[in-house]
């Protein structure tokens, strides 16, 4: 399998599980405000949806970490081509 290949399948395998991770976060989120009649059904699930995205905004630290992982430079070729 070649490499951007498997990129792509990652990437989309990483969309749809967040995708479906987006349903159980709001459903575990709102319940009780949609149960109690604290909100209505498409207001509290429209803000579910304005928290989740902004938290994934927010929250880019796991992102960084592996991105960190894969696009670091080995020691030594920094060297050589900081000498040059």
């Amino acid at each position: 399998m070649q490499p951007s290949l498997l990129v792509v399948v990652v990437v989309i395998t990483a969309l749809i599980f967040d995708f479906t991770n987006g349903f159980h976060d709001t459903a575990n989120s709102m319940a009780t405000s949609i149960a109690t009649g604290a909100l209505r059904t498409r207001v509290a699930v429209a803000i579910s949806a304005v928290l989740n995205l902004v938290g994934a905004f927010l929250s880019v630290e796991v992102a960084k970490t592996i991105s960190s992982a894969w696009w670091t430079t080995p020691r030594s070729a920094r060297r050589s081509s900081s000498a040059a």
